[in-house]
């Protein structure tokens, strides 16, 4: 109920009272001034301006706003008396300090019975510390400049050090915080001053104090970071990092946070900072490779630097080997399906490390293939997103580009109205050599792949046709005897060959027979040209020209 006069009343509420511009009271000015010296104050300076009665005074940026002039009013109307509690404490704090009200006003005055209440805060249980804190969210500023916010931080931290079980039950401490430090059992030294707190490693997986503190608004938990020394940059603890992220992930989750607090994301950006240069410290070690790609996606929707983004993609990026297709499906934000931007961002990271094994490329070749035959399907992905993966990694990286071509036809075939220039443009990434001669005859027959295209394609093939052994044999005791030529590499037991192919193997059988022919002739040519130099001609026999003629 709001300490306001009824209507019979209002000859003893002679102070009207603006709040923040959100609320007005009317109180009684000797009441009410004689606990406050602001109020008092202000009164006096009120009254030399105008008629106190009709225009009151207005109180800016009164922390705890309507909610905490009233319970300061009920303190005033009580004769000083009020129910004092971890719920109430920090408002009420806040606010005698701001209203100044203080043992030269009155004895015993609100500031000192908050300063008592305060003085018990290490005897606190673990949920009272955190009620407190959580209090403090709507005059953050004005707590944490008075002071406060600082002394309910190291309570909490004392209750983790103390708490080295894990047991939450078990939060209300057994002894005072009256020794000089205490070592948690989760890496970090915390001083009774909470001055000089540092973090030591130390693994643990006593993680019961996560979900109490994901409670906290935001610039509360910055609050503890910054105590610890562990933020930005600065952050190399395994268990604030983990803890930061179940934060950012319970805050995304809430419907709260999805509704309101998620409006401002700037006041996430420097926990998901903080969160992402831990990772970058530590993660290769303390973090799976999916893990990695899990925290990617979830500091993502957060405004990060620049230096933390390229941090957290370098790091997954150099591991790309570990990944698994399932990995690299990632939800698109530009209206496609995945964010294929971000596979070829890490492919490059991959690929310009300074020493990539062959193996581990042949694993990102054959990852990539798979990538490309689950994407290829999306309508919005477009030809150079695609040529992005694609050519991505150098040959060495396939022994078979039979993958790539099945990528390559279920785009062209999501993608009808692509011109003949830009599917010409599509196939570019194809090393013709490196298909299979099965897919290089379903490639021939493709009415979706360019003419030109199946035509190198075939031609590509003629290599992989075993080229032609020859063995001479001359006999030593006939001059006139024919050479006996033997063509053994056509691959006779290959039937599998399409009736294309014949005409390509008879013409290679005639080229063949044609150089066979030629090294003969050539021969003769060269014996009869030392005979007839013996005896002085000059010319050759004319069945020589002919014979030449008829080769050419």
């Amino acid at each position: 109920m709001r300490i306001q006069c009824e209507a019979d009343m209002t000859q003893h509420c002679d102070l009207p009272v603006h709040v923040n511009g959100q609320y007005t009271f009317f109180v009684q000015e000797r009441i009410i001034s004689s606990y406050s010296t602001r109020l008092k104050k202000m009164v006096k300076q009120a009254k030399r301006r105008t008629q106190i009665k009709s225009s009151g005074i207005e109180i800016d940026d009164y922390p705890g706003g309507p909610d905490g002039f009233e319970l300061v009013a009920r303190f005033c109307y009580n004769n000083g008396r009020i129910n004092i509690t971890v719920s109430n404490i920090s408002v009420l704090h806040c606010c005698a300090v701001y209203l100044g009200m203080t043992e030269k006003m009155s004895t015993f005055n609100l500031l000192q019975q908050t300063q008592i209440f305060l003085e018990g805060m290490f005897y606190w249980s673990w949920n009272d510390v955190i009620v407190s804190l959580k209090s403090c969210e709507s005059f953050f500023e004005y707590a944490d400049s008075c002071g406060l916010v600082e002394k309910l931080v190291c309570a909490l931290l004392a209750k983790i050090a103390q708490n080295s079980n894990g047991n939450l039950s078990a939060a209300s401490p057994s002894s005072s915080s009256s020794s000089s430090e205490t070592t948690s059992a989760h890496g970090f030294m915390v001083s009774s001053s909470c001055k000089n707190t540092v973090m030591k490693p130390y693994k643990s997986s006593n993680k019961w104090w996560f979900d109490d503190m994901s409670k906290l608004p935001p610039k509360i938990v910055e609050k503890v970071i910054k105590n610890l020394g562990a933020y930005g940059t600065d952050n190399n603890s395994l268990i604030l990092t983990r803890f930061l992220l179940h934060y950012l992930k319970r805050r995304v989750q809430s419907k709260c946070c999805a509704e309101s607090e998620m409006n401002s994301v700037s006041e996430y950006s420097g926990l998901a900072g903080t969160a992402v240069h831990g990772v970058i410290s530590i993660g290769h070690n303390a973090f799976s490779y999916r893990n990695l790609f899990w925290v990617l996606g979830l500091v993502s929707g957060f405004r990060l630097s620049r230096d933390c983004i390229v941090g957290l993609e370098r790091l997954i990026g150099g591991m790309l080997d570990q990944a698994k297709l399932d990995d690299l499906l990632i939800s698109g934000r530009d209206g496609g399906v995945y964010d294929v931007g971000l596979v070829i961002r890490l492919l490059r990271v991959f690929v310009n490390k300074e020493v990539v094994c062959v193996q581990k490329m042949k694993m990102v070749g054959r990852l990539v293939d798979k990538y490309l035959a689950e994407i290829s399907p999306d309508h919005n992905l477009n030809i150079s997103k695609f040529l992005g993966v694609a050519e991505s990694l150098p040959d060495s990286a396939r022994d078979c580009f039979d993958g790539v071509y099945r990528a390559i036809d279920i785009f062209l075939e999501s993608h009808p109205a692509l011109s003949f220039k830009e599917r010409s443009r599509l196939c570019r990434c194809l090393n013709y050599g490196k298909l299979t001669l099965e897919s290089c005859k379903d490639l021939a027959k493709n009415p979706r792949i360019p003419p030109n295209i199946a035509v190198e394609a075939l031609k590509s093939q003629q290599s992989k046709i075993s080229t032609t052994e020859y063995i001479y044999e001359s006999p030593r005791k006939s001059n006139n005897s024919d050479m006996i030529i033997s063509i053994t590499g056509i691959n006779a037991a290959d039937e599998s060959f399409s009736e294309e192919s014949e005409d390509m193997k008879m013409n290679l059988q005639r080229m063949q027979w044609r150089v066979v022919e030629l090294e003969r002739v050539c021969k003769e040519m060269k014996n009869n040209m030392s005979r007839l130099v013996r005896h002085g001609a000059t010319a050759t026999t004319p069945v020589h020209n002919r014979t030449l003629l008829r080769l050419c």
